[in-house]
C-alpha cells in the first residue's frame, strides 16, 4: 500500500518546530493562499486565522507529539485539524507518520464513497425529473446531505482511513510498531458541521458562549482509557489484562495475557500490534456537532495538557490569552507549569494544543462577553501569554 498526496506545507514562522505543520492540499482548491496573492497555499498568516497550533517538550525524551492544520480539505473552506501522541520507543516516529498521512486517507476514502453514491445514482438519473430546479433555469444541485447521512459518510471514511493507516503502520519495514503507536483527536469542518474522530485519550472539548455571556465547556469526546467499563470488557474477551501499578492506583493499563508488558495507558490506539490481537483496536469513535452562533473555539490537546487541567481551565485560558494565534502555545505553557507545581516528582509530559476558531469575526470583540468571566479562572490555572 502506497500513499499519494498533493500538498504544500507552511512551517511556523516563530515556533519552527517539526511536531507542528501547516498544511494546504491543493486537490482541494481553497482560497487562503490567493488571499495572500500566490495562489498556491495557505500562507502561515492565514493559517493563523483559523487556528492556533502548539506542541512543547516535556522532561521524557524526545517530543512525541504531532500537530496539523489542513485548509481546503474537503471543500473550498474545509478544515482538518488533528493531534496525535505518540508512546513507546517508536512513538515519536509513528505520530508524525500517522500526521502527515491519516488527513489524505481520510479525504481519499471520503472521497470513494461519494464517488460510489454518484454511480448509483447515474443509473437512475434518466428516470429522475425531480432531480433538475423547479426554477426553471434548468440546472439543479444536490441538497445537502442530512446530518445523520453527513455522519454516516464520514463514519465509515474515518473508520476505513483509520484500519488503512494502522495496516500501513504495519508495513513500515524500519518502523517497530509491536509495542509503539499513537492516538489520534481529528476535528473535520465543512461549513458549519464539524466531524470528530477520537482515537485513544487524547480529547476535543468545545467552547460555546451563551446569550448572556456564560461560558461553557463541551466535551466532544470520551477518553478511551482501559478504566472505562465497555473498553475493559473487549480487553478481557481477548485475553488482555487491565489493571493498575500500585504505584500508580489510579492508571489502569493493557497488559499481555501471559507478560507484565506493555502497560499500555489506553484501549485504543494506531499501532501497538502485539495488543492487537488482546482488545486494543484501532476503530475511532466518530461524532457530529451542527456549529451553533455561541460556539466559539474547539480545543484539540494530548494527554498531557488534560491530564493536569480540567475542560474549564483550558477553555478559561484559551478565552483569556490578548491573540488568538497565542491561545495553544498558552494552554500548553499553563499544563507544563502545572505539571511542576502538582507533580514536582514526575517528569513533565509533552504537551501539545490546536485552537480550531469558529468564528469570522475579530477575536476581542467576538469573544468580549465571556473574556471577564474567563480571566478569573484562567488566573487560577499558571501560565504567560506570549
Amino acid at each position: 500500500m502506497g500513499i499519494c498526496a498533493s500538498s504544500k506545507r507552511v512551517v511556523q514562522e516563530q515556533e519552527c518546530d517539526e511536531n507542528v505543520v501547516y498544511v494546504m492540499d491543493e486537490d482541494c482548491g481553497g482560497g487562503a493562499g490567493e488571499e495572500e496573492g500566490d495562489g498556491h497555499g495557505a500562507s502561515p498568516a492565514a493559517c493563523r486565522k483559523v487556528a492556533s497550533l502548539f506542541s512543547q517538550k516535556g522532561k521524557k525524551g524526545p517530543n512525541q507529539d504531532a500537530v496539523i492544520l489542513c485548509q481546503g480539505f474537503g471543500m473550498e473552506d474545509g478544515v482538518f485539524c488533528g493531534v496525535f501522541d505518540g508512546h513507546g520507543r517508536c512513538g515519536h516516529f509513528v505520530s508524525k507518520l500517522v500526521r502527515d498521512c491519516l488527513p489524505f486517507m481520510i479525504l481519499s476514502h471520503r472521497n470513494a464513497l461519494l464517488l460510489a453514491d454518484d454511480d448509483d445514482s447515474s443509473a437512475f438519473s434518466d428516470a429522475s425529473p425531480s432531480s433538475s430546479s423547479t426554477d426553471g433555469s434548468g440546472g439543479g444541485s444536490s441538497p445537502s446531505p442530512a446530518p445523520a447521512q453527513l455522519l454516516d459518510e464520514w463514519r465509515v471514511a474515518c473508520a476505513n482511513a483509520f484500519d488503512a493507516m494502522d495496516r500501513e503502520l504495519k508495513l513500515q519495514a524500519n518502523l517497530d510498531c509491536n509495542f509503539s503507536g499513537t492516538t489520534a483527536v481529528c476535528a473535520i469542518k465543512q461549513g458549519k458541521d464539524l466531524i470528530i474522530a477520537n482515537l485513544g485519550d487524547s480529547r476535543a472539548v468545545l467552547a460555546t458562549m451563551s446569550d448572556t455571556g456564560y461560558l461553557t465547556a463541551v466535551p466532544l469526546t470520551t477518553d478511551q482509557k482501559p478504566s472505562v467499563p465497555r473498553e475493559a470488557e473487549r480487553i478481557k474477551r481477548c485475553n488482555g489484562r487491565v489493571f493498575a501499578l500500585k504505584d500508580e492506583p489510579s492508571v489502569a493499563r493493557v497488559w499481555l495475557p501471559d507478560e507484565d508488558c506493555p502497560g499500555l495507558a489506553m484501549a485504543r490506539s494506531l499501532g501497538d500490534f502485539r495488543l492487537k490481537r488482546h482488545g486494543v483496536v484501532s476503530e475511532p469513535e466518530v461524532t457530529h456537532h451542527r456549529v451553533g452562533r455561541g460556539d466559539l473555539f474547539i480545543v484539540l490537546a494530548t494527554d498531557g495538557v488534560w491530564d493536569v487541567l480540567s475542560n474549564e481551565e483550558v477553555v478559561s485560558i484559551v478565552c483569556a490569552t490578548p491573540r488568538k494565534q497565542h491561545a495553544s502555545k498558552a494552554v500548553a505553557e499553563a499544563a507544563a507549569q502545572r505539571w511542576r507545581t502538582k507533580y514536582p516528582s514526575s517528569r513533565v509530559d509533552d504537551c501539545s494544543a490546536a485552537c480550531l476558531f469558529l468564528r469570522d469575526q475579530d477575536w476581542g470583540s467576538s469573544i468580549a462577553p465571556a473574556k471577564a468571566k474567563a480571566a478569573a479562572a484562567a488566573a487560577r490555572a499558571p501560565h504567560g501569554h506570549c
